[in-house]
């Protein structure tokens, strides 16, 4: 199998200091098979699942035990520790391990959940790991030999650079857009398999991994909430409508999202505020994780794009590039750009979706002016665009989403 992303990253980053990585990221994209492959290739080390019986007796009585012996010679150990956070109390524990460490050892630490280190406390983890945070395949992914790195490289080449491959990428985009970027349904490419396995992992999020990590009990609410989800995918989410039709309180709709959300099964995009005029300040645009799950081509297009983006900026932000975050633009008289990222706090690059207009949106000149952006992107999915244009002041580079996705993580 190609090499994940992430592997260079935690070679570069952690092991070097000795530093723990924290990898999480949506069930079944791959991190358990992204550190069994580090773990492959040094050749020492050992591998273990809370899930096995064995290992949570051990672990309970003495959590040094999980620790590699020493191996001849110089080559220091990996000890992975798969869904630990499902472990009472498993920050404090893994705290422990790691400050009474007395010879070296690389940990990684992987899990389906947020693995939300920064709480205060004698259980913090502050200064003794990286956060990693693993997506689903993207067209970047898949169709580089070279992992790209710096950001403003990745920014000129969305709008300077010019297609190459872009048959092989185009077919590439079709296979995500058909089965998601999941590495099973994708590598299968059976409609009936991946419709099978889409089926099989909402049920294990819902019914296994929110009833081990929450004490929330209404798992058949929210498998109705889940079911909702796709139809509202690119839309203003109202919690209020959802929860009229749930026929629950507000709060707990907002609780249970939070939970998917926590869970990798979702996320939300808030609107950026700063300098916008009249700009909506609390309503969010919802995405899913599995973007083959949304039925409507535009939505589900859009949904594509969002995830290719919040995996650049997550790479960037957990390499240390700077703080990178999406957003949404729209104001109260519902004009609207789809996408914003930004960085460090400030706008750093506007995106619009079209399934296949390729006139420039007539909202980029508004949005613009009060962002300090003098240029702006339109991801078209229609193959074999590539033009520039001028509205309102500012250029537009309109591009076949094969080949800006290419340009990405």
């Amino acid at each position: 199998m190609k090499e994940r992303y992430l592997a260079s990253a935690v070679r570069e980053l952690c092991f070097p200091g000795h530093k723990m990585a924290m990898l999480s990221g949506p069930r079944q994209c791959g991190k358990t098979t992204l550190a069994k492959m580090l773990l492959a290739e040094r050749k020492a080390g050992v591998y273990y699942n809370w899930d096995q019986i064995e290992f949570r007796r051990a672990w309970a009585k003495s959590p040094a035990s999980a620790l590699p012996e020493p191996q001849a010679g110089r080559t220091t150990p990996i000890l992975i520790l798969d869904e630990i956070h499902k472990a009472p109390r498993w920050k404090r524990t893994l705290k422990g391990l790691y400050d009474t460490l007395d010879r070296p050892c690389d940990i990684i630490v992987t899990g389906s959940a947020r693995l939300d280190v920064f709480r205060k406390g004698s259980d913090s983890l502050l200064g003794r790991h990286y956060a990693f945070r693993l997506h689903p395949f993207s067209v970047g992914e898949l169709a580089r030999r070279k992992l790209p790195s710096d950001p403003d490289e990745r920014r000129a080449e969305l709008f300077e650079g010019r297609a190459s491959g872009a048959g092989a990428h185009q077919t590439l985009l079709a296979d995500l857009e058909r089965f998601g970027g999941f590495p099973e349904p994708f590598l299968t490419a059976s409609v009936r398999a991946a419709r099978l396995w889409r089926q099989s992992r909402v049920n294990q999020v819902i019914r296994e991994d929110l009833r081990d990590l929450t004490h929330l009990t209404e798992l058949g609410k929210i498998e109705m909430l889940a079911s909702l989800l796709p139809e509202r995918v690119g839309s203003t989410l109202s919690r209020q409508a959802l929860s009229e039709i749930l026929e629950v309180s507000h709060p707990s709709v907002t609780r249970w999202l939070l939970a998917l959300s926590d869970l990798f099964y979702c996320f939300e995009l808030k609107p950026w505020t700063k300098s916008v005029s009249r700009s909506l300040r609390k309503d969010s645009k919802l995405y899913l994780w599995d973007w083959s799950e949304v039925s409507d081509p535009g939505a589900r297009f859009e949904n594509l794009v969002a995830c290719h983006l919040r995996k650049a900026c997550d790479y960037w932000t957990d390499t240390g590039e700077g703080r990178f975050e999406l957003y949404y633009l729209r104001n109260k008289e519902k004009e609207e750009i789809d996408l914003l990222v930004a960085r460090d706090k400030r706008p750093w690059l506007a995106v619009e979706t079209k399934l296949s207009d390729t006139t420039p949106s007539r909202h980029f000149p508004k949005f613009l002016h009060y962002l300090s952006l003098d240029r702006a992107l339109q991801i078209v999915a229609s193959p074999g665009v590539d033009r520039s244009a001028s509205i309102g002041g500012v250029s537009v580079r309109v591009v076949s989403a094969s080949q800006a996705l290419s340009a990405l993580i």
